[in-house]
């Protein structure tokens, strides 16, 4: 018999037992205090819980499958990423401030919203750019060598940054449903906290600094920009992280929105829900622990740290 433990608060949960091949899904949408069992035909189907606020251990066997109360240990470790989890930033934040810096120098270049999103798929300012300008050719202002590219790649994103952070510390983008509960939540139970991104280190701590606030600020590590030498969907932000913080990858719970993030998540060994947002509602998340549209505040909570520690349970064969 195999178990698979999940705690549910408020939740919407999606997972898959690979025991059969096809992909039915079924909705539980309330278990009661007593243990609830379901027919054997879900075997092997995704099974998806909705609202519920106790932990529950889904076993499979021959004949059915049994939801019952369940325990598990508390993350080592909890990693956030930046925009679209933090913040949706990506349209009415970077997308803005990369049109304003294109504008400032007389480039030529606007990205729109749709354009924007598909960009997105590129991890890292300074990358998108330049994946940009090779595909689309290079603004005439733009100098003929690589290196003198680079440098200029470069001055564009620190201006871009400059526009960026202004924007934030005006706090004209807030911060998503339920991101400083959960952290509450995770550093009342001495959980280390830290955000990973692709993004500049300095519009990343910004974001931290005013919208979350200096005293959540001073416990909450960043590592982000060009801290590693490669970006998301490659797992070094992550890896660095689990290093840095002395965790182990596999007792960290990943939150983000991306499938890049998902990606770079899951190749570092770590558990990963995905929190949807504005540009990234329609990815394929097949690989995540859990899939949300946002973490939520109560009454509106879709998950919290008692669903995050639920991850980590192992599973018996």
């Amino acid at each position: 018999m195999a178990t698979m433990s999940f705690g549910l608060s408020s939740a919407t949960l999606s997972c898959t037992n690979s025991l059969l091949s096809h992909k039915n899904t079924t909705f539980i949408s309330s278990l009661k205090s007593h243990q609830r069992t379901l027919p054997c035909s879900l075997l092997g189907t995704k099974v998806v819980i909705r609202r519920t606020e106790r932990q529950v251990v889904i076993r499979t066997c021959h004949s059915q499958v049994t939801c019952s109360a369940a325990s598990s240990t508390l993350p080592a470790a909890l990693l956030f990423d930046c925009d679209g989890v933090l913040v949706d930033t990506e349209k009415d934040g970077h997308r803005i401030s990369f049109n304003d810096t294109f504008k400032e120098k007389e480039l030529g270049v606007t990205w729109d919203v749709d354009l924007y999103g598909e960009l997105l798929k590129i991890g890292g300012g300074k990358e998108r750019m330049t994946a940009y300008f090779n595909k689309t050719g290079w603004p005439e202002k733009a100098p003929k060598s690589e290196e003198e590219r680079k440098a200029f790649i470069a001055g564009l994103h620190k201006r871009k940054t400059e526009l960026f952070m202004a924007l934030i510390e005006k706090k004209l983008l807030p911060l998503r449903p339920g991101v400083a509960k959960l952290i509450d939540q995770a550093l009342a139970e001495g959980v280390k906290v830290a955000v990973c991104s692709t993004s500049n280190e300095k519009a990343v701590s910004a974001i931290v600094s005013f919208l979350l606030g200096p005293e959540r600020a001073e416990k909450i590590q960043i590592f982000a920009g060009d801290v590693v030498p490669r970006k998301k969907p490659d797992p070094a932000i992550y890896e660095l992280a689990a290093n840095t913080l002395s965790v182990d990858p596999s007792s960290c719970v990943v939150i983000e929105d991306s499938g890049i993030g998902l990606a770079a998540a899951k190749a570092a060994g770590m558990k990963c829900i995905v929190t949807k947002s504005g540009y990234t509602a329609d990815e394929d998340f097949q690989n995540a622990d859990a899939v949300f549209d946002f973490i939520g505040d109560p009454p509106e909570e879709q998950f919290d740290l008692a669903f995050c520690r639920s991850l980590l349970k192992q599973y018996p064969e």
